[in-house]
């Protein structure tokens, strides 16, 4: 069967990895049509919205994509950077990614954290009789359309937004603050949401072969949003009586991160602490250009690297970027599909390339990024992509 993918590739170097990932998916012999979807800043200059309605169509029609890079600028960035014909019409810049997330009910993002053995950029740490490289394993199941990612905020919240918070005993400490010097942003859980990205990820763990779940959030401050996944999360390990539950404060889970982090296995948090973390763990085993991730919910499936647009590289030619990040997502893609054994090639081809070390992008050789890191060694991104379709 062809299957029928969705292509956005978005912004900035979301334009160059995009297509590198799909010469591997054609070379492993995935039969799909790709469907290219309108995305990003060129869409909100020109007309005001960087999601468009037929992106959404094609979206709600096919079901899964995949999705290079956006960039996103504080709001009045964006506004003045709309076409002239626009402004006064009360636009504003929301990530469409967010906006994709949230139409799609996309709740859960699946971010693995994996060492590739030969990865200069791996963590190292210290022993009595030298250093040691722990191989680090760590998946991050962040709740993806809920938290502080709700969108629910204000600058100057209307009156009866502000008469509903000072009920709250805690709102007094702020009665005196004028509305325009008060910005609110609401931080919203709902039972069946946490319910929801525990259950999967204790199944996730179960599948894979995961021996802890890990709830990675701050009960003892955020009493109720994190309490609330601290109860639930009982409640679910019930159900997994062969897989370890742990609990860890956010702010402690950071430290640990980096004393022990071949200790933890799944980490389940809320959007924003999902975020933080699931960027710490991605640092300890190659940075940005190997963090992968999926955002999937019941019906619907968006695949995406976690790097951002990088739009000052996107002219150079030929291209510096790395591209292990957006073909590591093609594969998250193809387990999606139930194509586990290409799935499984993609990422042996990559590990073989990164052992093999003769094969670097300009970051794993600690370079900055410029034309002239190709003349230092570093492998354009076609060239990695070459290697990693020769070792399949």
């Amino acid at each position: 069967m062809v299957r029928k993918i969705v292509s956005m590739p978005g912004d900035g170097i979301g334009k160059i990895v995009l297509p590198e990932a799909i010469r591997v998916l054609d070379a492993i012999g995935f039969d799909a049509e790709y469907i290219k979807g309108d995305i990003g800043w060129e869409f909100w200059v020109n007309e005001g919205n960087p999601l468009p309605q037929r992106t959404i169509d094609l979206l709600s029609e096919h079901r899964v994509a995949l999705f290079g890079a956006i960039t996103s600028k504080p709001k009045d960035v964006a506004g003045k950077e709309l076409s002239p014909e626009l402004h006064g019409k009360g636009l504003i810049y929301y990530s469409p990614i967010v906006k994709l997330r949230q139409r799609f009910n996309l709740d859960l993002c699946i971010r693995p954290c994996k060492s590739f053995k030969g990865n200069p950029l791996n963590f190292i740490r210290r022993k009595e009789d030298g250093f040691e490289e722990p191989m680090i394993d760590v998946v991050v199941f962040r709740q993806n359309t809920e938290g502080l990612y709700s969108g629910v905020e204000w600058t100057n919240p209307p009156g009866e937004v502000r008469k509903a918070l000072e009920t709250h005993p805690k709102m007094e400490a702020f009665k005196d603050v004028p509305g325009e010097d008060l910005a609110i942003s609401l931080r919203i859980f709902t039972r069946a949401a946490c319910k929801r990205i525990i259950r999967e990820a204790f199944k996730y763990a179960k599948k894979f072969g995961y021996g802890s779940v890990t709830i990675a959030e701050k009960p003892n401050v955020i009493r109720e949003t994190s309490g609330m996944m601290r109860e639930e999360a009982k409640k679910v390990s019930s159900d997994f009586s062969d897989i370890d539950l742990y609990f860890t404060n956010i702010d402690a889970q950071m430290m640990w991160m980096t004393k022990n982090p071949e200790d933890y296995d799944v980490i389940v948090a809320g959007n924003m602490f999902g975020d933080i973390v699931s960027d710490g763990f991605a640092g300890l085993t190659g940075g940005l250009g190997f963090a992968r991730s999926a955002n999937i919910g019941k019906d619907c499936a968006i695949f995406e690297p976690t790097h951002g647009s990088a739009p000052k590289y996107e002219g150079l030619k030929p291209s510096i970027v790395s591209p292990f990040a957006m073909i590591l997502s093609a594969s998250m893609m193809l387990d999606y599909l139930d194509e586990y054994e290409k799935a499984s090639r993609i990422r042996d081809a990559v590990a073989k390339v990164v052992a093999e070390g003769k094969v670097l992008s300009y970051d794993m050789l600690r370079l900055k990024g410029g034309s002239d890191v190709l003349s230092k060694g570093a492998a354009s991104t076609e060239e990695i992509t070459d290697a990693i379709i020769e070792k399949l």
